[in-house]
């Protein structure tokens, strides 16, 4: 995966109208890392965290995360992204499909303030590397800048 060329191709998808680019950005994300499952982005409304775009083989039944609760709740608690190599060892997990076995959880900022975040699942244990952090850390940050708050 070239992560520069990524990055550029998505800078590209938010220059367009404000009500596609997140659901650009998510598809773009599926379509082309191959280890990223399922993707969606979760936005912070009224103290929980509520479902935006998503693409995977499935919807997922956790459309509305109490934050602290399971991988996605931590991580907008904490404000750190969360990375999980077996979610079936981590107690926090709240499970969504019988084939994922790993996650990724990066909280989307503006300032200090957590907006949302990214949430990727893998069908593949540990599928998740420093190069994934950095990567989609700097995408949270791009795409802060084109999320409206409540």
């Amino acid at each position: 995966m070239n992560y520069e060329k990524a990055l550029k191709d998505i800078d590209f998808l938010l220059s367009e109208s404000k009500e596609k680019k997140i659901d650009m950005v998510v598809t773009y994300l599926h379509d082309h890392v191959a280890h990223y499952n399922w993707v969606g982005i979760y936005l912070i409304k009224s103290n929980m965290l509520k479902l935006g775009p998503w693409r995977g083989p499935q919807a997922t039944e956790h459309t509305s995360i109490p934050i602290g609760k399971g991988v996605c709740g931590a991580a907008a608690k904490t404000g750190k992204t969360e990375i999980v190599d077996d979610v079936k060892n981590d107690d926090r997990y709240l499970s969504c499909f019988l084939s994922t076995r790993s996650e990724i959880v990066v909280p989307i900022k503006k300032g200090k303030k957590i907006i949302g975040e990214i949430d990727i699942d893998s069908d593949t244990p540990a599928a998740f590397t420093e190069h994934d952090k950095t990567f989609l850390e700097t995408l949270a940050d791009m795409l802060s800048e084109h999320i409206c708050t409540d």
